[in-house]
């Protein structure tokens, strides 16, 4: 499974949110599952365009990101549900229900990784 660690930035102002990203095809399909929950982080899933919450144990916010990482979409996901595709969307990034409304994420928002090390986020 090929997973690494970093930071997330959503602006200069703002404190960073530590992130694992999930770059494999195997890293993104366990995404959360099997969790109880990942408080005050996030998961990020490289490539990826949808997501779904089934056999999930707790309720998800999702934001789709485009290739430069911006915004393009957020909403929040009860378990067992399957969500609809973005078709500019680029990344998905998965946190607890509530986590992305207090870190003040919302659409249009640019977000940076740093030290997320080897799986590249293919940014182009």
């Amino acid at each position: 499974m090929t997973t690494s660690n970093g930071l997330l930035r959503f602006g200069p102002d703002l404190p960073a949110v530590p992130v694992e990203i999930a770059a494999s095809y195997r890293a993104r399909t366990r995404g959360l599952l099997g969790r109880d929950g990942i408080p005050g982080a996030a998961l990020l899933l490289t490539p990826a365009g949808s997501v779904h919450t089934f056999r999930m144990r707790f309720a998800i916010d999702v934001a789709y990101l485009d290739r430069r990482l911006r915004v393009i979409a957020l909403t929040t996901m009860a378990p067992n549900r399957l969500g609809l595709p973005r078709l500019r969307s680029r990344h998905v990034l998965e946190a607890e229900a509530g986590a992305m409304a207090a870190w003040g994420l919302r659409v249009g928002s640019v977000l940076s990784v740093e030290g997320g090390g080897p799986p590249r986020l293919g940014l182009r």
